[in-house]
């Protein structure tokens, strides 16, 4: 789910209004959102998860505040919940996502119990799945604010990641730092943008600043599409982590590079703008779509293929290759909460297996002496650390070291071998923090 700017005390009692039918349909949005982010059938790209149209501007920001915090504070709803009931719901279910998104604007929102309460029951009656449940709904959400203090102050947030999780980070980073990876996570992140050219101009422009690492950070930004420079295609929506990998490929002008995994394009548009001559290849044409639509959107152009990668054959080798692989994006949890509730500890080993095969076949896909970059959005080690080790011992590539200050990239980003590593929790010289990511370059041996 894609993180909304924070919002205000003002702004909720704005677009809280009572219970009228603004209301009620802007809740019911944020329903449908809630109920998405808990399926197994997420949607893969999560940011593009369109709202209900005809919403208006505060009930839009409502509906996705109300849906994000909703997942972000899961694990402490579910323990309140479960105190005021004998059986809590069926996981995933209508009846849980009704309660929680009741439980969330009573807890974290500060809306009015009366408010949060009423609609929830009406919604309740809108399906047949939970229309029976209208006095469990009200009985229970009512204790929940009759209850609210205790309840958040005996609740930490250390429930809101799963203990899995939680466990793996501690193992890879220690207590401390495992501990800082989930506070982060419950703070709402600023929007980053990668500009074309110009950065302090636009950062000035919008009232952002410019990171340590090049890109544009706005605090606040309400509707994207609204900024000035969207509609001119001056600059997109990009983590500033999430640039860096594209950056570590160094000067690629007149180079044929390719970009594997490319959807929605984010990095295909800066080795674009950068001068390369970019063939952006997915598996999917429905993301391939998407990211042609980014790419006329900014008067871009690269050559497109779908196609899966472990059976893309080019003509010609690449100068350079960027793999940011599928993983299990556990780097990402603060703009998209619904990831820890998505992910299985199954996953990540199945998702290694992949990135294993995906880097040798990059690999394959560059001249000798070429450029590889390998990156995941993720905190575990076995889809990053690891994947170096292993494509090092099969003796086609060595690693090129990045060194402090290179890119801009801090000495506290960068593992004792020279590859990238950021989390959540530790970003120096960008305020505000940055996904968690890993990647390394590497030049391909003859």
């Amino acid at each position: 789910m894609a993180a909304p700017a924070p919002m205000t005390k003002a702004d909720a009692g704005n677009a809280e209004r009572g219970t009228g039918e603004s209301g009620l349909a802007a809740r019911r949005a944020a329903l449908h959102l809630v109920l998405q982010a808990l399926s197994d059938r997420a949607p893969e790209d999560p940011d593009a998860v369109a709202l209900p149209a005809g919403l208006e501007p505060r009930d839009r920001a409502f509906v996705k505040n109300l849906s994000t915090q909703t997942v972000r504070r899961l694990g402490q709803i579910r323990a309140a919940l479960k105190r005021f009931m004998d059986r809590p719901p069926h996981r995933g279910s209508r009846l849980e996502a009704l309660l929680a998104i009741g439980a969330c604007q009573i807890l974290f929102l500060e809306t009015p119990a009366h408010a949060a309460v009423d609609s929830s029951v009406r919604l309740s009656a809108l399906s047949r799945d939970t229309a029976r449940c209208k006095g469990l709904i009200n009985a229970v959400l009512r204790r929940l604010s009759d209850n609210r203090e205790a309840l958040l102050s005996e609740i930490g947030e250390a429930v809101n990641t799963p203990s899995w999780l939680r466990e793996r980070w501690a193992r890879a980073y220690g207590e401390e730092t495992a501990a800082a990876i989930t506070a982060a996570h419950m703070v709402e992140p600023p929007l980053d943008l990668t500009v074309k050219a110009d950065p302090a101009s636009w950062a000035e422009r919008l009232g952002g600043a410019v990171t340590a690492t090049g890109s544009v950070r706005l605090a606040r930004a309400g509707d994207v599409t609204a900024l000035p420079g969207f509609e001119d295609g001056a600059w997109w929506v990009q983590d500033t982590a999430a640039a860096l990998p594209a950056r570590l490929l160094g000067d690629v002008r007149g180079k044929r590079v390719a970009d594997l995994c490319a959807a929605p394009g984010g990095k295909t548009a800066q080795l674009v703008t950068a001068g390369a001559l970019l063939t952006a290849v997915d598996r999917e044409e429905d993301r391939m779509a998407r990211l042609r639509e980014n790419l006329a959107r900014l008067s871009l152009q690269a050559e497109t293929v779908v196609a899966d990668i472990l059976d893309y054959r080019p003509a010609e080798p690449f100068d350079a290759v960027l793999l940011d692989a599928p993983c299990t994006a556990t780097g990402t949890i603060r703009r998209h909460p619904d990831v820890p509730w998505q992910r299985r500890p199954a996953d990540v080993a199945q998702l290694a297996s992949l990135q294993s095969a995906l880097l040798k076949h990059a690999s394959s896909l560059v001249r000798p002496g070429g450029t590889i970059v390998f990156a995941t959005c993720s905190l575990e080690p076995e889809e990053g650390e690891e994947q170096v080790a292993g494509a090092l011992a099969r003796g086609d590539a060595e690693r090129m070291p990045l060194v402090p200050g290179e890119f801009g990239i801090s000495a506290d980003c960068l593992t004792p071998q020279g590859d990238l590593r950021t989390l959540p929790c530790r970003s120096p010289g960008v305020e505000g923090g940055m996904d968690g990511f890993f990647a390394t370059r590497l030049r391909r041996l003859a």
